[in-house]
Protein backbone atom coordinates (compact mmCIF):
# COMPACT_ATOMS: atom_id res chain seq x y z
CA UNK A 1 0.00 0.00 0.00
CA UNK A 2 1.52 3.31 -1.09
CA UNK A 3 -1.10 5.34 0.80
CA UNK A 4 -1.53 5.79 4.60
CA UNK A 5 -4.72 7.08 5.87
CA UNK A 6 -5.20 9.15 9.06
CA UNK A 7 -8.31 10.77 11.24
CA UNK A 8 -6.59 13.17 13.26
CA UNK A 9 -7.58 13.87 16.77
CA UNK A 10 -8.06 17.46 17.06
CA UNK A 11 -11.44 16.34 14.02
CA UNK A 12 -14.52 15.16 14.19
CA UNK A 13 -14.54 11.59 13.55
CA UNK A 14 -15.34 11.33 9.35
CA UNK A 15 -19.23 11.36 8.79
CA UNK A 16 -19.45 7.98 6.30
CA UNK A 17 -16.61 5.89 4.93
CA UNK A 18 -13.94 7.92 3.96
CA UNK A 19 -10.50 9.38 6.17
CA UNK A 20 -9.83 13.03 6.59
CA UNK A 21 -6.05 12.54 5.50
CA UNK A 22 -4.25 10.56 2.60
CA UNK A 23 -0.62 10.97 2.19
CA UNK A 24 2.00 8.43 0.12
CA UNK A 25 5.04 9.34 -1.96
CA UNK A 26 5.41 7.44 -5.43
CA UNK A 27 3.94 8.67 -9.00
CA UNK A 28 0.45 11.06 -9.07
CA UNK A 29 -2.08 8.99 -11.50
CA UNK A 30 -5.08 11.19 -11.72
CA UNK A 31 -8.61 8.96 -12.79
CA UNK A 32 -11.27 10.76 -14.94
CA UNK A 33 -14.72 10.45 -13.83
CA UNK A 34 -15.95 6.91 -14.32
CA UNK A 35 -19.79 6.60 -14.37
CA UNK A 36 -22.17 3.39 -14.24
CA UNK A 37 -21.94 2.58 -17.99
CA UNK A 38 -19.94 -0.82 -18.89
CA UNK A 39 -17.30 -1.50 -21.16
CA UNK A 40 -19.51 -0.45 -24.40
CA UNK A 41 -20.51 2.62 -23.17
CA UNK A 42 -23.74 1.71 -22.28
CA UNK A 43 -25.53 3.09 -18.86
CA UNK A 44 -26.44 0.40 -16.81
CA UNK A 45 -29.70 -0.19 -16.24
CA UNK A 46 -31.56 0.06 -12.52
CA UNK A 47 -31.13 2.50 -9.66
CA UNK A 48 -28.72 4.44 -8.03
CA UNK A 49 -27.32 1.23 -6.45
CA UNK A 50 -26.54 -0.43 -10.21
CA UNK A 51 -24.72 2.71 -11.05
CA UNK A 52 -22.85 3.09 -7.78
CA UNK A 53 -21.60 -0.60 -8.05
CA UNK A 54 -20.70 0.13 -11.79
CA UNK A 55 -18.88 3.60 -11.28
CA UNK A 56 -16.72 1.97 -8.54
CA UNK A 57 -16.21 -0.86 -10.67
CA UNK A 58 -14.50 1.28 -13.67
CA UNK A 59 -12.69 3.17 -11.24
CA UNK A 60 -10.92 -0.10 -9.97
CA UNK A 61 -10.60 -1.10 -14.02
CA UNK A 62 -8.68 2.42 -14.36
CA UNK A 63 -6.63 1.76 -11.48
CA UNK A 64 -5.52 -1.70 -12.21
CA UNK A 65 -4.76 -0.41 -16.17
CA UNK A 66 -1.96 1.53 -13.98
CA UNK A 67 -0.82 -1.69 -11.97
CA UNK A 68 -2.63 0.14 -8.91
CA UNK A 69 -4.93 -1.67 -6.05
CA UNK A 70 -7.82 0.47 -4.31
CA UNK A 71 -5.33 0.83 -1.59
CA UNK A 72 -3.35 3.40 -3.57
CA UNK A 73 -5.83 5.78 -4.02
CA UNK A 74 -5.13 9.06 -2.43
CA UNK A 75 -8.38 10.95 -2.70
CA UNK A 76 -12.22 10.85 -4.22
CA UNK A 77 -14.60 13.31 -5.49
CA UNK A 78 -18.23 11.72 -6.17
CA UNK A 79 -20.72 13.88 -8.07
CA UNK A 80 -24.90 13.04 -7.49
CA UNK A 81 -27.70 14.83 -9.17
CA UNK A 82 -29.80 15.11 -6.14
CA UNK A 83 -29.44 15.46 -2.53
CA UNK A 84 -32.10 13.08 -1.79
CA UNK A 85 -29.68 10.15 -3.20
CA UNK A 86 -26.82 10.83 -0.13
CA UNK A 87 -28.10 7.96 1.92
CA UNK A 88 -28.39 5.48 -0.69
CA UNK A 89 -25.20 6.59 -2.51
CA UNK A 90 -23.44 6.21 1.13
CA UNK A 91 -24.94 2.62 1.65
CA UNK A 92 -23.95 1.23 -1.71
CA UNK A 93 -20.83 2.88 -1.24
CA UNK A 94 -20.28 1.25 1.83
CA UNK A 95 -20.95 -2.42 0.81
CA UNK A 96 -18.69 -1.67 -2.05
CA UNK A 97 -16.24 -0.51 -0.02
CA UNK A 98 -16.26 -3.78 1.86
CA UNK A 99 -14.86 -5.41 -0.85
CA UNK A 100 -12.51 -2.75 -2.56
CA UNK A 101 -11.42 -1.59 1.34
CA UNK A 102 -11.38 -4.92 3.36
CA UNK A 103 -9.54 -3.57 6.15
CA UNK A 104 -11.60 -1.06 6.99
CA UNK A 105 -9.41 2.29 5.58
CA UNK A 106 -10.70 4.37 3.34
CA UNK A 107 -9.78 7.35 1.39
CA UNK A 108 -10.66 10.98 1.58
CA UNK A 109 -14.04 11.48 -0.34
CA UNK A 110 -15.37 15.10 -1.14
CA UNK A 111 -19.23 14.81 -2.77
CA UNK A 112 -20.73 17.74 -4.44
CA UNK A 113 -24.29 17.73 -5.52
CA UNK A 114 -24.53 19.30 -8.59
CA UNK A 115 -27.31 20.14 -11.47
CA UNK A 116 -26.60 16.89 -14.09
CA UNK A 117 -24.00 14.96 -15.76
CA UNK A 118 -23.15 14.48 -19.19
CA UNK A 119 -26.20 12.41 -19.52
CA UNK A 120 -29.00 13.11 -18.47
CA UNK A 121 -29.46 8.92 -17.15
CA UNK A 122 -26.28 9.68 -14.87
CA UNK A 123 -27.23 9.51 -11.75
CA UNK A 124 -23.11 9.32 -10.13
CA UNK A 125 -19.57 9.71 -11.28
CA UNK A 126 -16.70 9.31 -9.41
CA UNK A 127 -13.36 10.30 -10.29
CA UNK A 128 -9.57 9.43 -7.85
CA UNK A 129 -6.57 10.42 -7.76
CA UNK A 130 -3.97 7.56 -6.72
CA UNK A 131 -0.28 7.42 -6.25
CA UNK A 132 1.93 4.48 -7.04
CA UNK A 133 4.73 3.43 -5.65
CA UNK A 134 7.81 4.33 -6.71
Amino acid sequence: MSVNYSNPAELAPPGGAYSHVASGAGRLVSIAGQVGADGDGNVVEGDLVAQVVQTFENVRLALASEGLKPQDVLALTTYLIDADHIPTFSEARTQVFGDLFSDGSYPPNTLLVIDRLAQPQLLVEISALAVAPD
